[in-house]
């Protein structure tokens, strides 16, 4: 049943989220959606496959295991179950941030997370567009999570929801009023606050982590509120990976395991 939520949420919000970006572009796209989204879709379809034929139970499922065999400190506790599910959202999104981090910074999760970032242009589908083998990672970090936390089914089925509403939101090429924006992003990771995260400046490429809130990465110094190069003309993507081609499936599965061209 967790699943069809999910699905139902993610198909409403990419839709609107489409229809948004369509609407009220931020930039001007030069790479076109026809060469794009085909395969950004067609790699989240293959990770949906591999997960769902891959591990026995989904995270959800296993949350409920979690509170039946009395996991985890949340599980050990007499909490009211509404604050074991705000505990559980905000220590769970602590660790999306902390993975997110350690993705950018150790070599070997360097060349899986790359794929993400080679994508040159940025929009809701670039939200999706992750390698299968970072996927499998990712979901390990998050069923050890939840078990350290024993977070409820609950927490987890919102906290999933969340994740995906949120990544497809902050990658958006869509324009919000500049106060909009700043007030948005006191509580929430706005586009133009994530997409300083996808610029080819190294040092822009390793800030503003969050998914969720921008919580962490202003208590860990991650912060950074616009490009320098402004929003319009600051460069999308990896400088190692430009090449049209890349965009392909058959490219992004196997760029973990090539080395950039030399020009």
């Amino acid at each position: 049943m967790d699943a069809y939520i999910r699905l139902g949420i993610f198909l409403g919000v990419f839709i609107g989220l489409a229809l948004a970006e369509y609407i009220w572009p931020r930039r001007k796209q030069i790479l076109e959606i026809s060469k794009r989204w085909p395969n950004n879709i067609g790699i989240a379809l293959i990770n949906v496959l591999l997960v769902r034929f891959c591990l026995p139970i989904t995270l959800a499922g296993f949350s409920v295991v979690v509170s039946d065999n009395h996991w985890g400190f949340l599980s050990m506790t007499d909490l009211p179950l509404i604050v074991k599910i705000i505990l559980s959202l905000i220590l769970l999104d602590l660790v999306i941030y902390g993975q997110h981090v350690a993705f950018h910074h150790v070599p070997v999760l360097w060349r899986l997370h790359r794929v993400h970032h080679a994508d040159t242009e940025i929009d809701v589908t670039t939200a999706l567009r992750f390698h299968p083998i970072e996927i499998v990672v990712s979901m390990g970090i998050k069923f050890a999570a939840v078990a350290a936390i024993g977070a409820p089914a609950e927490a987890v089925l919102l906290f999933e929801v969340i994740l995906n509403a949120c990544a497809m939101f902050n990658h958006g090429n869509i324009y919000l009023p500049p106060e909009i924006d700043r007030a948005l992003r006191c509580i929430l990771v706005t586009p133009d606050m994530h997409r300083v995260h996808h610029s080819t400046i190294t040092r822009e490429t390793n800030s503003n982590y969050g998914f969720n809130i921008p919580l962490w990465d202003r208590l860990f110094r991650t912060y950074r509120a616009q490009p320098e190069l402004g929003h319009k003309d600051m460069t999308i993507g990896l400088r190692e990976f430009r090449e049209p081609g890349e965009a392909r499936i058959d490219r992004i599965l196997t760029q973990p395991f090539r080395q950039p061209a030399k020009k």
